[in-house]
């Protein structure tokens, strides 16, 4: 198991940008497929994004496309959601999530295919 803490979330305005981070610890990080996902209030637990254990596969939502962008730094056992372009629907809490894996481009979409998940930042998207 692994340990996830998100961080960089906050109030921005519609058109602007923000990045969230997901610092993670207790494993190697090598071998473990990471994704965002977001839960806004009275809606469903969506995907946002993920990205393959070698970095090499992606895989976003189409609500997302062409906005956001999702990246790992091995050195630093980081995952970043890069938010371009920003709607007030992108409001929400974002949660990140890893799944051990050995496949080499496995990008899931489903939450049930991650075993673990932070805590959560909040990102708000004013009008």
């Amino acid at each position: 198991q692994v340990q996830l803490v998100e961080s960089g979330g906050g109030l921005v305005q519609a058109g602007g940008s923000l990045r969230v981070s997901c610092s993670v610890s207790g494993r190697s990080f090598s071998y473990y497929a990471m994704g965002w996902f977001r839960h806004a209030p009275g809606k469903e637990r969506e995907f946002v994004a993920a990205i393959s254990w070698s970095g090499g596969s992606t895989n976003y939502a189409d609500s997302v496309k062409g906005r956001f962008t999702i990246s790992r730094d091995a050195a630093k056992n980081t995952v970043y959601l890069q938010m371009n372009s920003l709607k007030p629907e992108d409001t929400a809490v974002y949660y990140c999530a890893a799944q051990y894996t050995r496949s080499y481009s496995y990008t899931p979409s489903t939450p049930s295919a991650y075993g673990s998940w932070g805590q959560g930042t909040q990102v708000t998207v004013s009008s």
